[in-house]
């Protein structure tokens, strides 16, 4: 993670910067799809842009759904060490008791979207604000609590093959290793979808995606690095025979508090801020999934469009809020049946996202390679280069995304992942022959390019 998380933070900034000079010359919160709608050309806009339209909402209720969910087992481990741990006795929620967390933290994040932009706004810069502060903080403060550290050496040279996986080969164990940092690199096209609601959005737009990639590798890595120091027996993390049930970055907290203090107090509201600060990532989501359901029910790509994209006295698109934050629920119900099948179902958030990020890359490097034009924020005679980088990386992941993660490969421990994608692919693309193809025509939008 130490060296993989700046190698996919350096392709990450490849894609927002071919991201941002297409946005600074289409601002519209349509974002993506209506991208590649102008750059596809006027043969294939309808085509480009669904797809592209419906890779990007789904992957995006995705990424909400996975969010959300990982909150609500987090919120289910700081109850289980608040209540003495799993060697303790401490209580371990039920699936259905975490769905229900899952459900409520949801609805928050539907209530809060509801409010006038100006709330929406006061909160989310408090989201910057706090996750700003927590991440110094706790970078700092780990390693600094924890009585056992690891050495420079351990951190930069280390190699884990010990996983439980079966895995052992160091090169696949990198190359899986890049994949959860692509996970968490992703949302930045949240600037596009608020470029409606953006002041000079044609230069404020693109330098949203560009400086929230920038940030996050920043700032990401200083974090990896605080929180490996105080990391020295990696297979006892995890497993699920520690306090934390086998969550690792909990146990590292509370192991930190404990070994000092006698006590893991500390560790566990060091897990509340980490709590609060994914409670601000999951409502940015939420705020995202809303204007693209918006944008794209106003282009009438939606079933019952008319109704999806009505705003209310605020101007707050609030029944997009309220079908985002539902679907996002019911993607989740998977986890009830099959775990397998719900990590099948959230895989769309990074495959799906990054497919509708590299559509439109990819017509403006080869169908609109001599019309396109440039707007204020352009990457000028590397523009090409920067774009293809960007493509290539894409298909890149999209193939490791689709490796096995586990060895024996069972049908617990396949990879589904090509089967979540490609089903999303067929689906939306048989809609498209059976029905969109006689009705939609394209985006529309409210903005002068």
């Amino acid at each position: 993670m130490v060296y993989g998380w700046f190698i996919a933070g350096a392709f990450t900034m490849f894609v927002g910067l071919s991201m941002a000079e297409i946005c600074s010359s289409y601002p519209t919160s349509g974002g993506l799809y209506y991208w590649s709608a102008k750059l596809a050309g006027r043969k294939w806009a309808p085509f480009a842009s669904w797809i592209t339209g419906w890779f990007n909402i789904v992957g995006q209720w995705a990424v909400t759904t996975s969010v959300d969910f990982s909150l609500a087992q987090l919120i289910q481990v700081i109850i289980l060490l608040s209540t003495g741990g799993k060697n303790g006795g401490g209580y371990e929620a039920s699936k259905y008791v975490v769905m229900a967390f899952h459900g409520g933290i949801l609805f928050m994040h539907a209530l809060i979207n509801s409010l006038p932009i100006s709330w929406l706004s006061f909160f989310g810069q408090l989201a910057a604000a706090w996750n700003l502060v927590g991440v110094f903080v706790l970078m700092i403060l780990i390693p600094t609590v924890a009585t056992e550290r690891a050495s420079a050496k351990f951190v930069f040279t280390y190699f884990n093959t010990d996983n439980g996986e079966g895995i052992s080969n160091k090169v696949y164990i990198f190359v899986l290793g890049l994949l959860m940092s692509q996970y968490t690199l992703t949302g930045y096209d949240a600037s596009a979808h608020m470029t409606e609601e953006t002041k000079n959005a044609d230069t404020n737009g693109p330098k949203g995606i560009i400086s929230s990639i920038g940030i996050s590798i920043v700032v990401g890595w200083g974090y990896i690095l605080g929180i490996t120091f105080a990391v020295t027996n990696i297979p006892y993390l995890l497993s699920s025979d520690n306090d934390a049930s086998g969550y690792a970055i909990a146990e590292v907290f509370y192991l930190a508090f404990k070994s000092r203090y006698g006590s893991g107090v500390g560790g566990i509201i060091c897990l509340g801020v980490v709590a609060v600060a994914i409670f601000f990532c999951g409502m940015s989501s939420v705020t995202s999934n809303s204007r693209m359901a918006y944008a794209f029910s106003r282009d009438g790509a939606m079933p019952l469009s008319s109704l999806w994209h009505k705003v209310n006295k605020q101007e707050v698109p609030i029944y997009a809020v309220w079908l985002s934050a539902f679907i996002s629920f019911c993607m989740a119900l998977t986890s009830l049946g099959s775990l397998v099948a719900f990590q099948a179902m959230v895989s769309i958030a990074t495959i799906g996202l990054y497919i509708a990020y590299a559509l439109p890359i990819f017509f403006r490097v080869t169908l609109a390679r001599k019309s396109f034009v440039p707007g204020p924020f352009n990457l000028g005679r590397y523009g090409i280069t920067v774009g293809w980088v960007a493509v290539i990386w894409v298909a890149t992941i999209s193939v490791l995304f689709s490796l096995p993660v586990a060895y024996p490969i069972t049908k617990d421990t396949l990879n589904y992942t090509p089967v979540a994608v490609g089903g999303l692919f067929i689906l939306v693309v048989s809609y498209w022959i059976v029905s969109g193809r006689f009705w939609f025509t394209g985006p529309v939008t409210n903005i002068d390019t």
